[in-house]
């Protein structure tokens, strides 16, 4: 039965990215300007190692790469999402890895230097798959973890999905024993239909 539900989750949103422009759906951000300034910020160089969690085909790649970042990794449920991404990107593509899972079914290979996930991880909305996502970043992550997700004033669903909302206490409390919080702040993102959705987001620093 959890298979049948995983998969259903994942027909979902490859329907969504088949069926939508990026302008149709809320998430999209023409220039992800928080998530490239902490980063930015975070970042020892341009060889750090970066993984871009629920990308799916999102602008955040195509701009670190034109700031020249060299390891850059996108990972999203969506494999017609990242096809989007890769088409867009054309022949720079290359220099992105591309994974196509689930979250709590990823198996790194390797560890991050920076760990971002901006509105994936409230989609987890069991216990079980917020303690495996503890588990992956414990093993996965090696300096800085960035969270965004929504707030106790954003949005209950998204995409007709129900979510988690999170403030600075409960995230904390979930990666208390893996990581440090460096600091958290609230933003608001407007989307392309002019509604506003309130985000939190959590910097954290690798014990």
């Amino acid at each position: 039965m959890i298979n049948f539900e995983k998969q259903d989750y994942k027909n979902h949103w490859e329907n969504v990215y088949e069926t939508k422009k990026p302008d149709e759906v809320s998430w999209t951000q023409k220039i992800p300007q928080t998530s490239l300034d902490l980063i930015e910020e975070v970042a020892k160089d341009k060889t750090a190692k970066i993984i871009d969690i629920g990308g799916g085909d999102s602008n955040l790649a195509d701009f670190l790469l034109e700031k020249g970042f060299e390891n850059i990794s996108v990972l999203d449920i969506s494999a017609k999402a990242l096809k989007k991404a890769k088409t867009r990107l054309g022949a720079q593509s290359e220099n992105v890895d591309w994974i196509a899972t689930d979250i709590t079914a990823f198996k790194p290979n390797t560890t991050y230097d920076i760990w971002h996930d901006r509105a994936a991880f409230h989609f987890l909305t069991e216990e079980k798959e917020i303690q495996k996502y503890v588990e992956i970043v414990r093993d996965a992550v090696s300096d800085t973890m960035i969270i965004g997700t929504f707030s106790l004033n954003g949005p209950q669903k998204c995409s007709g999905l129900p979510i988690v909302q999170y403030d600075e206490d409960r995230l904390k409390e979930i990666f208390s024993q893996d990581f440090e919080l460096v600091k958290s702040f609230t933003e608001d993102h407007i989307t392309p239909f002019d509604t506003v959705q309130n985000f939190i987001f959590c910097q954290f620093q690798k014990k």
